[in-house]
Parts: C-alpha cells; structure tokens; sequence
C-alpha cells in the first residue's frame, strides 16, 4: 500500500491542466471509505484532506472527531480527482477524469477491511453505482438504503449545498442519524 501511496502522491498525469498535489489517504485496514469530489483550494494548499468548511460539516454528520477522522485505520480517503481541479464559473471544476480510473481499482484491491464506502456527491456516485444511481442526486440520497450495506450516498457537506439543505429537511432529520449509527456500530 505504502507504494501505491507514494506513486499517487508523485502522479502528474494532469500536469498539462492542472497543478498537480494528489490528496489521498488510507490504509490496508481503513474501515470507512471516503470517496468525494476533489480537493478544494484550501486542501490543495494544506495536503489535508477534508481540511476546509466542508470536512466540518462532514465530520459533524458522521458525529466523529478530528482524531477519529484523520485515523487512517478507521477513514481512508480517496478522492475522485486526488488534485485541485481549478475554478470553474459557479465553483470548483469537475474532478479530473483521469485519476478513478487509474488508481482507484489498485487502491481498492489493497483494502483488506472495508465495511462502508461514503459516496459523497454526484461524482462518486455515478462513477460507483452505475446505472443503479438515480437520476438526481436528490433521489440518489434519498434512497439511500438500496445501496447498503456497502454504500451510503451523501450530497456534498459544502457550505454552497445550504440551499439543497433547507429545501430536504429529511436528510438532517432522517438520512443523518442513521448515518451516525451505522458508523458508530463500525468504530466500536
């Protein structure tokens, strides 16, 4: 793993687009895995994943703590685009296409422990799910349970999502705290 690990972290396969600064973190025995977008420019300048407004609200939905996070043995993240995209006109670009289909399989045949993966934004869970994702992420979200027990789909914790937010009050009232027991009953 720790090979694969320093070949991501060296890749520049966008370098022609893209400043390349690969995020990504994991272990042989991560339990929960993370799969998001890409980093954002506060990650890209930290190397921290989740490092940002974001991976606040993210660690508050799981009910976890900085320590419990940012344990590999317990969350491994993997990025859809291990890079900062760039910024587009309403936000970040899209994650690179290039970084899941070449280092996710490698990565995921080295998991030993996997019990969830977190398939957080349209990104991950089309790429995931196939042509078992619905056809919003709304409805993706929203149904939730179809994917269990290895998948649980979220939309992105952005402070930008507020807006998705307020208008699906069942998210936070009922997704999140089933959410929270499902990794409560793997970090025990």
């Amino acid at each position: 793993m720790k090979q694969l690990l320093d070949e991501i972290s060296s890749c520049v396969i966008c370098k022609d687009f893209i400043q390349p600064r690969p995020v990504v973190k994991a272990t042989e025995s991560s339990k929960i895995i993370i799969v998001g977008q890409a980093p954002g420019t506060k990650v890209h300048a930290s190397g921290i994943p989740w490092d940002d407004a974001s991976g606040k609200q993210l660690r508050k939905w799981l009910s976890v703590s900085d320590e419990e996070f940012y344990n590999p043995e317990l969350f491994g993240i993997i990025p859809m685009g291990f890079c900062y995209p760039g910024k587009g006109k309403s936000g970040d670009l899209p994650p690179r296409k290039e970084c899941a289909p070449k280092w996710h399989q490698p990565l995921f045949d080295k998991l030993e422990q996997v019990e969830l993966v977190l398939l957080i934004g349209q990104y991950a869970q089309k790429y995931y799910l196939k042509e078992k994702a619905k056809r919003t992420l709304t409805d993706t979200v929203n149904h939730y349970e179809e994917y269990l027990p290895m998948f649980f789909t979220l939309p992105h914790p952005s402070p930008r999502n507020r807006f998705w937010l307020s208008k699906n009050p069942w998210f936070e009232e009922h997704v999140i705290p089933k959410l929270q027991q499902r990794i409560k009953s793997i970090l025990k």
